[in-house]
């Protein structure tokens, strides 16, 4: 075999195989575990302040390569064990550290491989739609809505290499709002707002920010079609 096609082709390919194995595994091994993942009783039982820290950070790290890990389980445990200021600093710690975390393995496991992934949600399609047209803008009023899932959006924009600080900047600054409200309600967090309406909203907000998408790109091919429109304007 020759070592350079080893190197170069058949290396990377195997440890991206392994990476997802590995991952695949570790959720498949852990599943019910990590769905119902009791941050509080994880924070109590490490001794020392600073080892709980490290714990909550673990937690949003690892939830960040699983995906299975429920967000608001998070924020409202990490709410309920820690006073109000910490609590919401170790949140946004903790998203900052989960949206690296994903960005690199999208970065790992590279474009095809992502996109693969991603096929086979309707999330995943609309995220690949908009490949070579992710914006600043777009960027964050996905974070903000959410119009896309956290994670895999994530794991997509790390796949397209998107420039890491400005994604991080963005990514922190939409998810802040609603992962500051949560941690702050703590448990009232799931008698005043529902699991089942934040779905219903979502659902609603999807289309939403769909036909905006649609409307503003097909309004841009207009104009960019139409020279007399700018002939137009250049003579006044």
């Amino acid at each position: 075999m020759n070592r350079t096609y080893f190197k170069k082709e058949l290396l990377p390919l195997l440890l991206r195989l392994a990476l997802l194995a590995a991952v695949f595994t570790a959720v498949l091994c852990n599943y019910d575990r990590l769905t119902h993942l009791d941050v509080r009783a994880l924070v109590d039982a490490v001794p020392g302040t600073l080892a709980a820290y490290a714990v909550v950070l673990a937690v949003f790290f690892v939830k960040g390569l699983t995906f299975v890990i429920p967000a608001m389980l998070i924020y409202v445990s990490v709410g309920m064990a820690f006073p109000a200021p910490v609590a919401v600093a170790l949140s946004l710690g903790g998203i900052a550290l989960e949206v690296s975390g994903t960005y690199a393995l999208g970065r790992l496991l590279g474009g095809s491989y992502v996109e693969r992934l991603l096929k086979k949600t309707k999330a995943g399609d609309k995220m690949l739609n908009m490949k070579g047209k992710t914006k600043g803008s777009a960027l964050f009023t996905a974070r903000l809505l959410p119009v896309f899932p956290i994670d895999f959006f994530s794991l997509f924009l790390g796949s397209i290499k998107y420039p890491f600080l400005p994604y991080l900047l963005l990514s922190v600054l939409g998810v802040a709002p609603r992962v500051v409200l949560f941690t702050l309600m703590g448990e009232k967090a799931y008698d005043l707002i529902p699991m089942a309406w934040i779905w219903r909203i979502v659902l609603v907000l999807i289309p939403i920010a769909a036909v905006v998408f649609i409307v503003r790109t097909v309004l841009k091919r207009r104009k960019a079609a139409d020279p007399a429109d700018e002939n137009t304007e250049n003579e006044k």
